[in-house]
């Protein structure tokens, strides 16, 4: 049973990241966020010290995120300093973990020896499928594809493909590999996947996926944690990940340029 004071500084850690990501350009967003993740990362360490380490390892990794902006940017520098502050937050606690506190958490578990169900064989089938569908409509209709850069030659192209691909493997090593691990230690599979979709869809706010866009982020947060606890391979949740996130690029291209990828019929 997971005591209650355990999880209220669990809690301010994700509402931090909502407060420093979620809240996007707003006067409060560091002034209130930064405050919050300190006060968590103490109260966690008076109620229980090892979660408040494992915490820590999640703060600092937030820290680093919220050091800059993630606002989809394709021009040269921020390409660059969007992937050392992405890749910094995903070291560095990895780092900690393993020569600080002297142990193994943090862990990139490319496969499991457990053969793939067949539903989760057809879900990776079937996501394409379903991004094909959603994600074109979403993006469209609800504008969100303006909160993309404009894609104006081939060298944004192609950064924005390797942008959407590097993101979408941090997402997997971040959220999913580094805090929901870290997490389970303390808290049931539920309360875990809970707290670190906050703040996982709260980076994705901020990253561009807003108007409605957590109506999809939300499960998809939610479903990868689960898929992850269930199959223990990294391997297989980042092609779930990668096979959305291809949807994804198509789509906002699509919207952008719809002579570039007319491939979207309905739209």
């Amino acid at each position: 049973m997971v005591r209650s004071p355990s999880l209220i500084p669990a809690a301010g850690v994700s509402l931090s990241a909502f407060v420093l990501f979620g809240l996007f350009d707003t006067p409060i967003q560091h002034a209130v966020g930064i405050p919050l993740l300190a006060a968590s990362l103490i109260a966690a360490m008076l109620v229980d010290r090892e979660l408040g380490k494992d915490l820590v390892l999640i703060g600092v990794g937030i820290g680093i995120v919220a050091t800059t902006s993630v606002e989809a940017d394709v021009s040269w520098p921020s390409f660059i300093r969007i992937g050392i502050v992405l890749s910094l937050a995903v070291a560095v606690p990895f780092v900690l973990d393993r020569f600080l506190y002297r142990r193994q958490v943090i862990r990139f578990p490319w496969r499991s020896r457990e053969k793939k169900s067949r539903l989760e064989i057809g879900y990776l089938v079937a996501v394409p499928l379903l991004g094909y569908l959603i994600l074109p409509f979403y993006f469209i209709r609800s504008g969100a594809y303006l909160n993309w850069p404009p894609l104006e030659d081939g060298g944004e192209l192609l950064r924005f493909f390797v942008g959407v691909n590097a993101v979408g493997t941090w997402d997997e090593l971040f959220f999913i590999c580094t805090v929901l691990t870290l997490l389970r230690r303390h808290f049931p599979l539920w309360q875990a996947n809970l707290l670190t979709m906050v703040i996982f869809v709260s980076f994705l706010w901020e990253l561009g996926y807003r108007e409605w866009g957590p109506l999809l982020t939300i499960p998809f947060a939610l479903l990868q944690g689960y898929l992850f606890a269930k199959t223990r391979s990294l391997g297989y949740v980042l092609a779930v990940h990668l096979l959305f996130d291809a949807l994804v690029f198509l789509a906002i291209v699509h919207a952008r340029n719809p002579d570039w990828a007319p491939i979207f019929f309905l739209y």
